[in-house]
């Protein structure tokens, strides 16, 4: 099993909406690909209600049979139109990949 956590710091204002609207709109778009990537067994997106130096804005987690599956993932068109606002919105990305 493959895990795959991902962490985003999303900017003030972007794309005329306000931080707390592109939160909601990425996690509704990271939710939207459950079910839909193959080999995907698990997707958890969270927005961070910490505000403290050092916090994060939003996570996902997401889990995968293997590493193939993974990156069939990455490359996926569900995947990819989320990337795709994740770029406009977001200021800092982290990202770990490990196998269990």
């Amino acid at each position: 099993m493959v895990k795959h956590i991902v962490l985003w710091t999303i900017k003030d204002t972007t794309e005329g909406r306000s931080k707390q609207e592109n939160l909601l709109l990425a996690k509704h778009k990271l939710e939207a690909m459950a079910g839909k990537v193959p080999g995907m067994t698990r997707l958890e997106v969270g927005i961070n209600f910490q505000t403290r130096d050092g916090a994060w804005d939003l996570a996902l987690y997401s889990e995968f049979e293997s590493q193939r599956a993974l990156e069939g993932y990455r490359s996926h068109p569900e995947h990819l139109k989320v990337i795709e606002y994740l770029r406009t919105v977001r200021d800092q990305r982290a990202v770990v990949d490990y196998e269990i």
